[in-house]
């Protein structure tokens, strides 16, 4: 489940080490890519944090970012 916050989705991920956090935030990227929709997120050692929004409709959640958390859950399992 992603919070809805100050017109963005969020989510928090911990992982074991930092190859494992930055190999999730490349399979993310290559992701957001394709998709053509790109988060805004950091990244320290295991936690990587990803807010989503829509840049181009005044930086609200739209469908586009509930369609790109639903595809980042997909790439856990």
């Amino acid at each position: 489940m992603w919070p809805e916050k100050d017109n963005k989705l969020y989510k928090a991920f911990e992982f074991k080490d930092f190859p494992e956090a930055f190999s999730f935030m490349t399979r993310v990227a290559l992701l957001a890519e394709k998709n053509n929709h790109h988060p805004t997120w950091t990244n320290t050692y295991n936690k990587v944090e990803i807010w989503l929004s829509t840049h181009d409709a005044g930086d609200v959640v739209t469908d586009k970012d509930r369609s790109l958390a639903f595809a980042i859950e997909k790439l856990l399992k």
